[in-house]
């Protein structure tokens, strides 16, 4: 008897997966769809819809009802939508066991298939992150500064005063690339072309071919996606530069313990806190190493990069931030510290994520409780189901921003500057959720690019806020005060922004982008 084929077993699969799927379709809920899904046909045209403009579909649920819950038509399910502030704060606040945000990871990136099912259920470089990485900013900084001169030189390449066009989104990877690793695993392998590129491309990877892997039935992914993954291929190109470092490290640590003085400070170190058992390997923490630099890479190029595009399309902004980073750096020099009195490319950074960082949802999380999870209001998501707050609609709502479809870069520092000054009088507590502090202090942090809140969700909120935000807002900050007292930019055309990209509920800032660069004179 013949053994079907790859493509026959797919047409069986995705038959049985429609049959499946419209039978759940026609199962009674209390809870509203979004677009049509009386039927086959329609509750399928409804999906691709969502499919192909999200931002639209999930913005008409959101102005429907702003504290309401709506059902999303999958291709395959049916996911949900919570709107308004007290439902974000209930998700954001839920324990792991009723509300699973790693499974929500999962889901969006296909973990399990695209890194491996130990970094879902065993997530410990979060720790990491979180903590080790965290607490040794200030101290690393001179390290980050040092790799940013030398990564901007080398990756530019700009001679001269002349203007050069600029391929963005592949010159912020490899400059991004290269700084984190400066930390991760330092000199001189962070400066190594293709170990810098093996990181980029599983980066692409894991944001492209999950989002593949996500199309597939479940019962069809233990057959597809180890087809589409690059996880095996990727971690024994990793360990062709990783090994010797690790076997290094694993046989210091083992001899002579995590106290020793020469103990390098860098991510090693910081995962080798807490690895334990199975964990502590050569192969596991090469893995570790290539997923902490997937969210370091993909999270800081794509800001940098959608912030470059927004300062060529409104360069005003350029003279009073490259004033702020010329005076700061005067009186401070370059320190972590002077970073936090640069409040015009803070801001400036914040409204860039605001209008650019957001996809159509945020924060996902799978219902791992088996009675289901119920909200104040006794609006019950069933068991096994996704549930996630809308993301750009809230950007984008005038009852959280005045003129929230424009542009202004200096959106929060002037606020900031407002409430340091005692002339604001606005009655917003906006991001009360923080508990930062109290009254002025409160909402001064709440202004920062770092912080979250029910209205400004690109780190997410609550508990798992994005634990590599602190990290990430040093690093933007340090690239773009360089980049404004280094070079000069224009668009490529003037007035015309590279167009975002979007696949499904997931979007980027155009790869393809390119603005002008230039040394600037005297530099």
């Amino acid at each position: 008897m013949e053994t079907p084929d790859i493509k026959t077993l797919l047409l069986y699969g995705l038959t049985t997966a429609l049959a499946i799927s419209f039978f759940r379709s026609r199962q009674q809920s209390t809870i509203p769809a979004l677009g049509e899904t009386s039927g086959l046909i329609s509750s399928y045209l409804s999906a691709l819809r969502l499919f192909r403009h999200p931002d639209e579909m999930i913005t008409s649920g959101y102005l429907k009802d702003r504290n309401g819950v709506f059902r999303i038509p999958m291709l395959f399910r049916w996911d949900y939508l919570a709107n308004g502030p007290q439902r974000v704060r209930e998700v954001a606040s839920v324990s792991e066991d009723i509300l699973s945000f790693h499974e929500g990871v999962d889901e969006n990136l296909q973990t399990t298939w695209t890194m491996g099912p130990e970094i879902v259920h065993n997530p410990y470089h979060v720790l990491a992150i979180r903590g080790s990485l965290t607490r040794n900013l200030s101290r690393c900084f001179p390290e980050v500064r040092d790799e940013i001169v030398n990564a901007f030189d080398d990756v530019l390449a700009l001679e001269g005063e002349e203007w050069k066009l600029i391929k963005v989104l592949p010159a912020t990877m490899q400059v991004v690339g290269r700084t984190s690793n400066r930390l991760f695993i330092g000199l001189p392998l962070c400066r190594d072309p293709e170990y810098v590129q093996l990181n980029i491309d599983y980066t692409v990877t894991i944001f492209a071919r999950g989002q593949l892997i996500r199309l597939l039935p479940e019962f069809l992914k233990p057959v597809i996606a180890p087809i589409l993954s690059s996880r095996k291929s990727s971690l024994r190109h990793a360990l062709k530069f990783l090994k010797p470092i690790l076997d290094e490290r694993l046989e210091q640590e083992n001899k002579f313990g995590r106290d020793r003085p020469d103990r390098p400070n860098d991510l090693i170190s910081w995962l080798l806190d807490d690895a334990v058992d199975e964990e502590r390997t050569t192969p596991a923490l090469a893995m570790r190493v290539l997923v902490t630099n997937m969210g370091a890479i993909h999270t800081s190029s794509t800001t940098l990069t959608a912030a470059l595009y927004d300062l060529a399309m409104y360069p005003a902004h350029i003279g009073p931030m490259r004033e702020e980073a010329e005076r700061v750096v005067a009186q401070e020099g370059w320190t972590k510290a002077a970073l936090g009195s640069m409040h015009k490319i803070d801001s400036f950074l914040r409204e860039s994520q605001r209008l650019r960082g957001a996809a159509a949802v945020a924060m996902t999380r799978k219902v791992v409780a088996k009675d289901g999870f119920e909200f104040a209001d006794g609006t019950t998501i069933p068991y096994g189901a996704f549930v996630s707050v809308p993301g750009t609609p809230v950007h984008l709502d005038t009852l959280n921003y005045d003129q929230p479809e424009v542009f202004d870069g200096f959106r929060f520092s002037r606020i900031r500057e407002a409430v340091r000054t005692g002339h604001d009088h606005t009655d917003d507590d906006a991001g009360a959720d923080s508990g930062e502090g109290n009254g002025k202090e409160r909402k001064m942090f709440n202004l920062h690019m770092i912080a979250t809140g029910t209205e400004h969700l690109v780190f997410g909120h609550g508990r798992h806020a994005c634990p590599g935000r602190f990290f990430a807002a040093t690093e933007l900050k340090a690239m773009l005060a360089h980049i404004l007292i280094n070079y000069d930019i224009k668009a490529e055309e003037e007035g015309v922004r590279p167009p975002d990209m979007v696949f499904g509920l997931f979007r980027m800032p155009n790869a393809n982008g390119k603005i002008w660069m230039r040394k600037r004179e005297g530099v």
